[in-house]
């Protein structure tokens, strides 16, 4: 007996083929659509429809495929060029900088960047230690995680949070030496909200809005949530810590001292932090590759094939011409050269693409006006003689969280167990990071090591060994660290559709901007509508 499952494929193929002898390719793409097999014009896509081109689209319509120059080497860009070539087209990624990843760069021993003040720095990281400059983690429901798994990535678990990290608001009274966990914050800013919210229950306040059984449901839930005594009072407990831990037999631990008032825990301002648990794009669990967040673009440059990538080739025009589009480059010996194809992708940042000849006319021009300007973001990596923040502190990854110019302190998510390690000493943003970015480098580190001392102690100066930092917004062909997009705006929308045969891709061009998951959507938008175009045309 054949079955339905056996014959599918055959049967569809007759099918087409017949549609293709009596008709004419776009009824013959139409029909593909229809059947499940391609994406119709109509179905372009403006969320998570992605249908990828497969070289079968042309095979089966008799078409031959297009050549397709893709300008940057970034996320979209390779995601642009990956998804092209898979489907039969012929690609060149033309890259501005030396290496693959854009702002998902890591550093390494060895590594150096010279920004657009021709400030140049050399890392003198010990092998195996690293520092994510960009990109540094990635939530589970990413299309990223996709990516890493098709190619072959390796990965493993990022700490985003950690409860025994710090968190240390100098502007709401802490002092040096004495920075507070993030579990006894939590606990105690979560407890006296519980117990407020106890009080409002028992005095009637919720009297409009809850019957009893929901005011009773409310109560055992706020008991629960704030460590409440049976009396409906927050009066600490062991979920804040132990200043020493239990042991072996009547060894019952040390709890903390405290807590405070409730006016002093809601005057801290620490409970500003904890929304970042649950936040959509944050909560835990969140990944990264192993050996640092670029190593994903190595594995796009292996599989789209290195002589089809050029490093050091900036772009300085793209024009579109009858037959397509006309691209002009500096290639590595400084000479200017030209490559036609039938369509461009650009991935480049939208202020690079403003300084370019083109020929897409003022309206594009202004659309990327909106996304010109990139935000100040800045990192410091410090590589340490040894792993104090585990061994004194015991804390094991994580962000340690602070209102001081720092922002955020990050302890690696990898080399445990290892002698030596680095942490990111601040990540910040904003004014912070372009007074940063004002400094040379080494007055970044005494900067950073001076406040990180308060929370640290003395060895955060005594066991460093070197520092690496980055401005983003003084990278050269980069210069920002992200633009958010008015997704609403008809100039943004007038970008999707791309200007003449030039399609434009990156996380700005995404409702996700920042995160790598916003730049392969955006790539695949891009992809799609393009491959749409070719077998619609």
């Amino acid at each position: 007996m054949v079955t339905d499952e056996s014959t599918t494929g055959v049967s569809r193929r007759n099918f087409l083929q017949a549609v293709g002898a009596t008709s004419g390719a776009g009824v013959m793409f139409a029909t593909m659509g229809a059947v499940g097999l391609a994406p119709t014009a109509a179905a372009q896509p403006r969320t998570e429809s992605w249908i990828a081109p497969t070289k079968s689209d042309f095979t089966l319509t008799g078409r031959s495929a297009k050549k397709v120059v893709v300008v940057g080497a970034g996320p979209a860009g390779l995601a642009s060029a990956y998804e092209l070539q898979k489907a039969g087209y012929k690609v060149t990624v033309l890259e501005a900088r030396h290496r693959p990843g854009g702002r998902t760069l890591t550093i390494r021993g060895g590594d150096s960047e010279t920004d657009v003040n021709g400030v140049k720095q050399t890392a003198r990281f010990d092998k195996n230690i690293y520092m994510n400059a960009g990109a540094g983690r990635i939530a589970q429901w990413m299309v990223t995680m996709d990516y890493l798994r098709e190619l072959g990535v390796p990965y493993e678990v990022f700490t985003n949070a950690n409860a025994d990290a710090y968190l240390y608001n100098e502007r709401t009274g802490a002092t040096p030496g004495n920075p507070v966990r993030y579990r006894t914050a939590k606990a105690d800013v979560f407890g006296y909200t519980s117990e407020l919210l106890t009080y409002a229950t028992d005095q009637g306040a919720l009297d409009q809005k809850l019957t009893a059984a929901d005011k009773e449901n409310l109560r055992a839930f706020l008991r629960s949530w704030g460590s409440l005594k049976a009396d409906g009072t927050y009066q600490g407990g062991d979920n804040r810590g132990y200043s020493v831990y239990p042991s072996a037999w009547n060894e019952h631990g040390t709890p903390l001292p405290g807590p405070g008032s409730v006016s002093e825990v809601l005057g801290s301002r620490m409970g500003m932090y904890f929304p970042f648990e649950i936040n959509w794009e944050q909560s835990m669990l969140m990944f990264q590759p192993k050996g640092g967040m670029d190593v994903t673009y190595d594995y796009f440059v292996r599989a789209i094939g290195k002589q089809n990538v050029q490093f050091n080739s900036p772009v300085t025009g793209v024009e579109n011409t009858p037959g397509g589009v006309k691209v002009t480059y500096t290639a590595h010996n400084g000479k200017a050269r030209q490559v036609e194809a039938d369509f461009a992708v650009v991935s480049a940042p939208a202020g690079l693409m403003r300084r370019w000849s083109t020929n897409w006319g003022p309206d594009i021009d202004a659309a990327l006006g909106e996304f010109a300007v990139g935000a100040p973001a800045g990192k410091i990596g410090l590589q340490y003689r040894s792993r104090f923040w585990e061994d004194d502190h015991r804390i094991f990854g994580g962000i340690t969280e602070t209102d001081m110019d720092l922002a955020h302190v990050w302890y690696p998510s990898y080399g445990y167990g290892e002698r030596k390690g680095l942490m990111v000493g601040y990540y910040n943003t904003g004014t912070n990071a372009r007074t940063y970015g004002d400094m040379a480098p080494k007055q970044r580190e005494l900067r950073a090591v001076e406040q990180g001392v308060k929370i640290h102690g003395e060895k955060y100066r005594t066991e460093l060994e070197s520092s690496f930092s980055i401005a983003w917004h003084k990278v050269p062909y980069i210069e920002g660290a992200w633009a958010y997009p008015n997704t609403q705006s008809s100039r943004f929308k007038q970008l999707q559709q791309g200007a003449g045969n030039v399609y434009f891709a990156g996380d700005w061009m995404s409702e996700i901007s920042a995160w790598q998951h916003g730049a392969f959507w955006a790539a695949r938008y891009a992809v799609q509508a393009l491959h749409t175009r070719v077998m619609t045309s």
